[in-house]
């Protein structure tokens, strides 16, 4: 006879409340799972599916009530844990629109902003065009593929536990948001550059014939020289975004292992070596 205690099912919960938050966490906290496009549906059956597929290969659970305060602390843990996740590949996308935002103030197209869905706010259309193209370029290496994999392995270093986690990995995780500015500013250095040279060719070319009214030609040609340059250095952008998807991912894998680490025992964190998938990146 089948007999079914309540401590299995509190086990059979937990096997899938857990690994679930953590998912849940990481694909509503992600650029591409968590896009307001994608209908909710869709993000709570891929969270369910690879919930599913994780929980029989992760390491034994906690011995705790996941309807206790223990469980319910359990859960805010892994919701962080994905949302810290998730907001390390965010963060790039961050970066490359903060870019299209020097682009086009530097260029005169500061008061074009249109409502961006994704951020819920207003967006430049450099921002929203170089937004779009980064999320088509994440796609095309299969960065997206790659990022479920660590999400998975993340059980794996960093397992379920009633432990609390390290708070070093929230200090490299602030430490990496200073990529957002970094990383616009030499994306969009080129437009800036360029548009530098041509604002002192107009001063120069003001200053010897007065009669030019600089505000009636100044915004054509910085707006043209603006569309030329960014035309000029997209074949150039792929490499780039590629580097940035492969750090992005590499701090993705790095992140777990590092809150797992007690500080007593904590030492230095080094960027692991790049898996066979993050390899085939850049091929």
């Amino acid at each position: 006879m089948l007999t079914v205690s309540s401590a299995d099912i509190n086990m059979w919960i937990a096997g899938l409340l857990w690994p679930l938050t953590r998912i849940l966490a990481l694909i509503a906290a992600s650029p591409l799972f968590g896009n307001s496009a994608v209908p909710a549906t869709v993000k709570i059956s891929l969270g369910v599916m690879l919930a599913a597929i994780v929980a029989p290969a992760v390491p034994a659970w906690p011995a705790t009530d996941p309807m206790s305060w223990a469980g319910l602390l359990i859960v805010m843990q892994e919701m962080l844990i994905g949302l810290a996740m998730g907001f390390s590949i965010r963060i790039i996308f961050a970066a490359v629109e903060m870019a299209g935002e020097i682009s086009s103030s530097t260029m005169g197209l500061g008061f074009a902003s249109f409502f961006d869905p994704n951020t819920q706010g207003r967006s430049s259309a450099i921002s929203q065009f170089l937004s779009l193209l980064a999320t088509m370029a994440f796609l095309a290496v299969n960065a997206h593929l790659v990022l479920l994999s660590a999400l998975v392995e993340s059980f794996s270093t960093l397992p379920v536990s009633a432990l609390p986690v390290y708070g070093g990995g929230f200090k490299q995780l602030a430490d990496w948001g200073g990529k957002i500015f970094s990383v616009g500013v030499q994306l969009s250095l080129p437009i800036v550059a360029a548009l530098l040279i041509t604002n002192v060719a107009l001063g120069i070319l003001t200053r010897a014939a007065p009669q030019l009214n600089l505000f009636g030609i100044g915004f054509p040609i910085t707006l043209g020289v603006g569309l030329l340059v960014i035309a000029m250095t997209l074949p150039y952008l792929g490499m780039p975004m590629q580097n940035l998807f492969l750090d992005g991912i590499e701090r993705v894998r790095l992140m777990p292992r590092t809150w797992s680490q007690r500080p007593e025992v904590a030492k230095p964190a080094k960027l692991p070596v790049r898996p066979p998938e993050l390899q085939r990146l850049t091929e």
